[in-house]
């Protein structure tokens, strides 16, 4: 079973997020499961969103405390919260952050999400909506999913800016990059 840990903050669209790649896996034949956390429920506030994904029906009704990847939708997570832990010793973390960030383990990518949301008019510059971007680059980073089946989750669940969403997932596969 693979399973997937999103940090961002309320309002960045983790939850979609997690919705949007357990949707693409699903179009792929997968079994599925996401769903969300949180604390204080407001704009800005840390959130975590889950997503499970396996080849047979998923019976397990927990949180994600062990993580095969982590997706980090606001690098400034990696200052307030310790993202990595539970990261699996093999786990990958993905940040949208313009360089190298420092995490603690993990194999490293990096994508500006930022900047592809915002050059896509996606949120404003102060505050760029980034999931759709994060999970492009998932599905770069990983290979584990096609662009394609992100694409169709993108037009299947977004019902605002449909195709600059799915430009900015299509951006962050092909900009996603990996740091050793």
């Amino acid at each position: 079973m693979l399973e997937i840990r999103i940090h961002g903050r309320g309002g960045q669209g983790a939850v979609v997020a997690s919705r949007l790649i357990a949707l693409a896996f699903f179009k792929e034949g997968k079994w599925v499961q996401s769903f969300p956390t949180f604390g204080a429920e407001r704009r800005g506030a840390p959130v975590a969103a889950f997503t499970r994904v396996d080849d047979e029906r998923i019976l397990l009704r927990c949180g994600i405390v062990e993580p095969d990847i982590l997706v980090v939708l606001d690098p400034t997570l990696l200052k307030d919260i310790d993202v990595t832990q539970g990261l699996k010793e093999d786990g990958i973390v993905i940040v949208n952050a313009p360089e190298r960030v420092e995490v603690p383990k993990g194999r490293l990518y990096t994508v500006d999400a930022s900047s592809i949301a915002v050059d896509l008019g996606l949120g404003t510059t102060a505050y760029p909506i980034v999931n759709t971007a994060m999970v492009g680059a998932f599905a770069g980073a990983t290979s584990l999913v096609g662009i394609e089946s992100v694409e169709e989750a993108i037009r299947d669940y977004i019902d605002v800016k449909v195709e600059e969403n799915v430009e900015a997932a299509r951006r962050a596969c092909r900009e996603v990059r990996a740091w050793t």
